[in-house]
């Protein structure tokens, strides 16, 4: 069994391809090596700033002679289908096909012969397959070439057995071939020249020594290992921020830790604005105090080993990080002159949408939304979310914003709070935006949660109107966001708040409903059962509307919910089939059976017990008691199994009767129907 060794050598990979693409590539060899029948025992996939790099063991040195069979078209079919068939399996007559009987026909069968031959013969043509058709979120061409890459390609090795594969990758034009090798490159910057390979064990460690550490989870463990001992060192915590440390990873090599300070003058600026200037815009790992709150040093990562132990580039960074945050405090004293209030009248020329208006005509439909969205929260002050309303968005125009756009919102809290404006109407315009994404925080207040509803069903039900609506690739203004976040504004607060007075869309609901589905799948909620309490339709108490679900889903689990099911199943498999036979079925076995016709004990029974549930269930429904409503229907399990046991239902000489039994089992599925659509329940 033998190794095969592949890297390619480039430009600089962003950092945010470079895991996608390892795994792609790994993935489109991988599938070229079954497809040429060659099993391997392991696949690993590897990316530095320069490179991808795979190694597969256990392959075989010589592949296999395989057969492949291919189904055509049935014997007797048109010519121009057999041609096709004939010519898709490179067959030149009907002669060199088989028939067979399938037990639904004859059809020809091509039996396509692969001879093998060394393994080696066949791994080229699989490298250059995988690297066309690499799925790379953006590539370039280069020089006068037509390939496209993520970036300009520099070298290619390639190795099977430790020997170099016959091969080349032709970038087109009048470009030179880069053809596989042996040889490669360390660091840009601590190795000189080129270097031969022969195997993985030998690159990884030839790499090491030329400063490259090929692993981007030994980068990142050497990031941290070392970030941590600097600010312990400190007195400091370092920030866990993992997709920082993923990136970072993704932009150096040979990775080195070095602490760095903040100039003291710009401590008083917001610690997010802080935040947003180190990590965001210098890929800085910020540090915190004992207490939580910000500390006046960074962790910056080096992609170089400094003569003079890091202190040049400290100073570097330092210098850089102190220009960037001048700016910041200039805008953070020179924004406080001015109050939001002052500020409104210059939304008023900037556009939110060509066709939905202006910011300051935005600001009006959210404060009338969140006004009506008020009086349905539970200690929402209506003059505090009217003010907060008004305000939310008036940062927007201030001098900090414009520089750092991450901060909208927090940074109208902050002038808020410095205007002494009440603590609530502060917090719900630094709020308005929340929830961003699945992990952050949900706003709680009922200020907070009046006015960052009213503007994400403001955005929705806006660019619904104009028809902008989300599809399969394309959400620009984030509507799934947006909607994901009502949801868990509501669900997460439960808030008694009937979304349909909010819009008159229909298939914004559907809209939601998706979206909820999605997120109630995620938290362990069976689909099916799922489907089945949406199914029943024109619910838009989201609190409500879980709380069924969660009652179903919880009777179901249990011997009695089982049972009842397939009872149910049962019922409505019958009733189905009969009205498939009868179209005006339907109609006529609606409402409740005739007791004067019940003639069998067992139907009775069934009858009895059904009144017994409608009696049971309607209030329980109106006291959103579910468990309750779901629990009454045990009692029908008894009856209904005696029921099939004893009594027939298509009596053919007795049309009454039979009509009878049939609304009978017809109110079975009514019956159970008004709490969820047990037809939508997988058995």
């Amino acid at each position: 069994m033998a190794e095969f060794l592949l890297e390619l050598l480039s430009e600089e990979i962003p950092a945010r391809m470079q895991t996608r693409a390892a795994d792609d590539l790994k993935r489109l060899v991988a599938d070229g090596l079954k497809g040429a029948g060659l099993s391997f025992t392991e696949a690993r996939a590897f990316a530095t700033p320069r490179r991808l790099a795979l190694v597969f063991d256990g392959l075989p040195a010589a592949r296999p002679d395989v057969s492949e069979e291919r189904r055509g078209p049935r014997v007797g079919a048109p010519d121009q289908a057999v041609q096709g068939f004939l010519k898709g399996a490179g067959l030149a007559s009907l002669d060199q096909a088989e028939k067979r009987d399938t037990g639904k026909g004859e059809f020809w069968f091509a039996v396509l012969k692969k001879k093998g031959g060394p393994t080696a013969d066949v791994l080229p043509g699989i490298v250059e397959a995988a690297m066309k058709a690499l799925p790379w979120p953006k590539s370039m061409k280069w020089g006068s070439g037509s390939m496209q890459w993520v970036r300009p390609l520099q070298g290619i090795v390639a190795l099977f057995d430790g020997k170099v594969l016959a091969g080349e990758i032709a970038p087109g034009g009048q470009m030179t071939p880069v053809k596989f090798g042996d040889t490669t490159r360390g660091h840009r910057f601590l190795s000189k020249g080129e270097f031969p390979v022969v195997g993985f064990a030998d690159y990884v460690a030839r790499l090491r020594a030329a400063h490259v550490v090929l692993d981007p989870a030994e980068r990142k463990k050497i990031i941290l290992d070392g970030a941590r001992k600097l600010t312990g060192e400190a007195q400091v915590a370092l920030k866990n921020d993992e997709g920082l440390l993923e990136e970072v990873a993704g932009l150096v090599e040979w990775p080195v830790p070095m602490l760095g300070t903040i100039d003291a003058q710009f401590m008083d600026v917001p610690p997010e604005v802080l935040t947003v200037s180190m990590r965001t815009h210098q890929r800085y790992f910020v540090t915190t105090r004992s207490d939580g709150t910000l500390a006046n040093r960074f962790v910056v990562v080096a992609n170089n080993v400094a003569r003079d132990g890091g202190k040049t580039i400290v100073e570097g960074n330092e210098r850089v990080l102190r220009s960037r945050l001048s700016d910041a405090k200039f805008f953070w004293d020179q924004d406080r002159k001015v109050t939001l209030e002052e500020r409104l009248p210059i939304l008023k020329d900037i556009i939110f949408h060509a066709s939905l208006g202006t910011q300051a005509e935005r600001v009006e439909r959210i404060v009338k939304l969140a006004g009506e969205i008020a009086k349905l929260v539970p200690g929402a002050d209506a003059a505090q979310v009217a003010q907060a309303a008004r305000l939310c968005k008036a940062d927007l125009v201030s001098g900090m914003v414009g520089e750092f756009p991450e901060v909208q919102g927090i940074m109208g809290r902050y002038y808020a709070l410095g205007e002494k404006l009440p603590a609530a109407v502060a917090d719900a315009i630094g709020d308005h935006y929340a929830p961003a994404g699945p992990n952050d925080r949900c706003p709680s207040a009922p200020v907070s949660i009046a006015v960052a509803l009213a503007d994400k069903l403001d955005a929705l039900v806006s660019f619904w109107s104009i028809g902008e609506k989300p599809t399969g690739s394309r959400d620009p203004y984030a509507l799934r966001r947006a909607a994901l976040g009502i949801i868990r504004i509501i669900t997460e607060n439960k808030l008694r708040l009937p979304l349909g007075r909010f819009f008159e869309q229909a298939d914004l609901l559907d809209f939601f409903a998706e979206r909820l589905k999605v997120q109630v799948r995620e938290k362990g909620m069976r689909h099916d059962v799922v489907d089945a309490v949406f199914a029943l339709g024109n619910e838009d108490d989201l609190v409500r509307l879980l709380a069924r679900v969660e009652a179903l889903q919880s009777f179901l689990g249990t011997e009695a919910g089982r049972n009842l099911l397939t009872a149910y199943g049962r019922a409505a498999n019958i009733v189905r089939a009969e009205e498939k036979k009868d179209k005006g079925l339907a109609a006529r076995i609606a409402g409740a059976p005739d007791v004067a016709l019940l003639e069998q004990g067992e139907e009775k029974a069934v009858a009895t017990a059904l009144e017994e549930v409608e009696r049971t269930v309607s209030p329980a429904l109106e006291k959103e008691d579910f468990a309750g409503a779901m629990q009454a229907f045990a009692g029908l399990r008894a009856p209904i199994d005696a029921f099939f046991d004893k009594v027939t239902v298509n009596v053919a000489d007795k049309p009454d009767l039979r009509l009878n039994r049939l609304k009978l089992l017809n109110q079975i599925r009514a019956t159970m129907d008004s709490v969820a659509d047990f037809s939508k329940i997988e058995g």
